[in-house]
């Protein structure tokens, strides 16, 4: 029997993290924003791909292996003969980075080769992060949005500020507030992305540009809070022992789809719920090294505690 087409697409860029770990030591680990959305998701019950292009080599196949183990469906992970994206983390504390990736597998993703009827069985098309900075890959992604939205599906996006961003992303970025759904954003983006010491700006800005979509505001280990229109609801993530904070807001990001996606499109469901569920998936996914991915029944424990 064939696999049912998925409920969610996350389409932009997965990359290798090259983490240094001492003076002549480094650890690789897969990643990428785009990505961990769509694995959050599909530790999270939601039949869920990550539509993107990786390639053929060590760093590909590791990609490529994670993908299936994490239940991703592969027949919209796209490998090719191109060299890999690698982000060079060459300080954690606090974080500096660099990317390497010219002419890398991800900038040849091919949203035309994608399995026949996927777009039919689609509820939500997730967006962010590098793979709506860097071309061509950014221009075939903002027309996969747009032409997304026309047929009626949803759309959720996460910036996600990177320091190769500048003022040059600033079209980018209005032009998906204008077609979303949801969003997710951090304090910390909000400030990179419209270059002010002050977050309030930046969050004004996208409630104007995105009026009835639903925000999502993180602060860390501090209150979020979950706008659509007027209305507005506040939570303190629960407390969890920390481990590590890497792929916390890609898991909230995840944790607010799939609520979202309990609910039929036209059924006003409470805001409250669908914050509780993206700040406990984000503080879930702080439990364990890496972008760890907490699975439903975790969640549901959680939430019922």
């Amino acid at each position: 029997m064939r696999k049912p087409l998925p409920r969610c697409v996350s389409f932009g860029e997965a990359l290798t993290d090259l983490i240094r770990t001492g003076p002549d030591t480094w650890q690789s680990a897969c990643g990428g924003a785009p990505w961990n959305v769509a694995r959050a998701l599909a530790g999270l019950g939601v039949a869920s791909a990550f539509g993107g292009g990786i390639s053929r080599d060590l760093f590909g196949q590791a990609l490529w292996r994670e993908s299936e183990a994490a239940g991703l469906d592969l027949r919209f992970l796209q490998q090719l003969d191109k060299p890999p994206l690698l982000a060079v983390v060459h300080e954690t504390a606090p974080p500096q980075y660099f990317f390497i990736g010219e002419d890398s597998a991800d900038l040849h993703f091919d949203p035309a080769a994608l399995p026949d009827g996927w777009e039919a069985a689609l509820d939500w098309a997730h967006f962010g992060c590098l793979g709506l900075w860097r071309e061509p890959l950014a221009a075939r992604l903002l027309a996969l949005a747009a032409q997304l939205k026309a047929a009626g599906k949803r759309i959720s996006y996460d910036p996600n500020f990177r320091a190769v961003m500048d003022e040059h992303y600033d079209p980018t970025l209005e032009r998906m507030c204008g077609l979303v759904d949801a969003i997710k954003v951090s304090d910390e983006d909000l400030r990179r992305l419209f270059r002010s010491s002050d977050a309030a700006p930046g969050q004004a800005q996208l409630r104007a540009w995105a009026p009835t979509a639903w925000i999502l505001l993180t602060r860390g280990a501090g209150i979020a809070t979950l706008y659509r229109g007027d209305q507005q609801w506040s939570l303190m993530p629960p407390e969890v022992a920390v481990i590590d904070t890497v792929g916390a807001g890609d898991a909230a990001m995840a944790g607010l789809l799939a609520s979202l996606m309990q609910q039929p499109p036209h059924q006003q469901s409470p805001g409250e719920q669908h914050l509780r569920w993206a700040v406990t998936a984000g503080a879930l996914a702080c439990t364990a090294a890496g972008a760890f991915a907490p699975d439903r029944q975790a969640l549901l424990r959680s939430l019922s505690a």
